[in-house]
């Protein structure tokens, strides 16, 4: 690496323990939020373009939304807890250690979904329908999961590099890699569905293709010697402790994921049974939701590596000021967004529903539901992210599960059997709303454990 390079580095750690957090925090939030944003537009640029086939094709979309969060679970655990891991590595200045992380998470998560890819396309008809696909969705289904599984391999590496990237502070690069693979998908969306004629498979082949694009953007720092960390086959070294770190604080966002699909499919089974119309709608919320879930998961990305990076150097103060100024931006901006959200929510359905009168109904109360619990959602996805900064493996899991799975599975039936489709449409806002009783304790034992590294009890790290 030469002499320019290595300032950058240099700068990058400056940055992370020197900036104004007011400062620092943002310049890692946007890149990240932007990359949110351009993710979501272009999966509810498949959702839009696929609606034009007709409700069973809009339905398929929404099915294979829960094969996203499958390949998602597989590149989560990796990229979550080597991010947390690295990000402290770095404040240490160990960046040997570093590199061999990002090394073994990245080769780790290539194997998982070139795994998932086989047995995937092995099982595809009883994989669509245990995700929830009806008989009259089916092969639309089919047809999108196929091209989907191919890039399996590069979406779930695509995670790990994501977030390396903002573990040492290049969430510009991150943005870039993410943004234009989804710039790309929405330009070549209505080439392959209706230009080539592909219909749902253009849609998928489309993301495919983004998928790939994105990997060789993202990847191109790391075999360049750009990045603080070197990605190579040689730093690939599964240790113990490597595995142990990775996999205690990186499960949280495993499971997450996994219980994202568990609820996904039972959401699915459950519209499914009422209508298409029902499973359509409640799909498009879930696009239209992804906005404003993508902005406060972009604040908590940027956030993460800030109290993580603090927190290995013992700035101790700097840990602290992170998490009040993110919790006040994230409550504050989660209740303009949901106001401006809930006004338009009618509109905004219109798009997808046409002249299809429950899907327009069944969404917009879906949409207007999770609106009321977004502030909610919003800090209970921060305290999350300092956990997850921090080391706290079991604060990090609870909460990480607490949506779908303590707060979720347990009264999706009764809810659904109580109120039908509305019951359906709301039992995701009435999670984000239960989720809090778990995040309160939590919040106070973090309080606590930053309270005695700032007196000087150092065993807490």
């Amino acid at each position: 690496m030469d002499e320019k390079g290595q300032q950058k580095q240099q700068d990058r750690k400056l940055m992370m323990l020197n900036e104004p957090i007011h400062r620092v925090i943002p310049k890692m939030a946007v890149p990240t939020i932007v990359a949110f944003l351009i993710t979501s537009i272009y999966s509810l640029a498949d959702t839009y373009f696929v609606s034009s086939l007709g409700t069973n094709a809009t339905a398929a979309v929404s099915v294979n939304a829960s094969l996203d969060q499958l390949i998602m679970m597989c590149g989560s655990m990796l990229a979550m807890g080597a991010n947390s891991y690295i990000a402290r590595l770095l404040g240490k200045n160990d960046d040997k250690k570093a590199s061999q992380v990002l090394s073994t998470a990245f080769y780790s998560a290539f194997a998982i979904g070139a795994t998932l890819l086989i047995f995937g396309t092995i099982f595809m008809v009883p994989m669509v329908r245990l995700l929830g696909a009806t008989p009259t969705c089916e092969a639309y289904s089919i047809e999108y999961a196929t091209y989907v599984l191919m890039a399996a391999p590069f979406m779930a590496c695509n995670f790990v590099m994501n977030q390396c990237l903002r573990s040492e502070g290049s969430a510009t690069l991150s943005m870039v890699g993410m943004g234009f693979g989804g710039i790309l998908n929405c330009v070549l969306d209505p080439i392959f569905i209706f230009g080539l004629k592909m219909g749902v498979a253009g849609a998928s082949l489309a993301t495919a293709i983004s998928k790939v694009v994105s990997f060789m953007i993202l990847i191109f720092p790391y075999i360049t010697r750009r990045s603080l960390l070197h990605l190579s086959i040689r730093n690939f070294k599964p240790t113990r402790d490597t595995v142990t770190e990775v996999v205690s604080v990186g499960s949280s966002s495993m499971f997450r994921s996994g219980l994202a699909v568990v609820a996904g499919i039972l959401l699915n089974t459950l519209a499914g049974n009422i209508s298409d119309s029902v499973l359509a709608g409640i799909g498009v919320c879930t696009k239209i939701m992804m906005f404003p879930f993508g902005i406060i998961l972009g604040f908590g990305n940027g956030f993460q590596p800030v109290a993580g990076f603090n927190w290995g150097a013992k700035r101790f103060d700097r840990v602290e000021e992170s998490y009040k100024f993110s919790s006040k931006i994230s409550i504050i901006g989660s209740v303009v967004m949901a106001a401006l959200i809930a006004v338009f929510c009618d509109k905004l359905i219109i798009l997808f529903a046409g002249t299809d009168m429950e899907m327009r109904r069944i969404g917009a109360f879906c949409i207007l539901a999770q609106c009321v619990a977004l502030p909610i959602h919003a800090w209970v996805a921060i305290v999350n992210m300092f956990c997850v900064g921090l080391g706290n493996a079991k604060g990090a899991m609870v909460l990480a599960t607490s949506r779908q799975g303590s707060c979720f599975i347990p009264i999706v039936h009764l809810i659904a059997f109580l109120f039908g489709a509305y019951g359906v449409a709301s039992i995701q806002a009435l999670a984000d709303v239960l989720s809090i009783l778990l995040a309160i304790p939590i919040i106070i034992s973090m309080k606590k454990k930053l309270e005695r590294a700032k007196s000087g009890d150092l065993s807490v790290l």
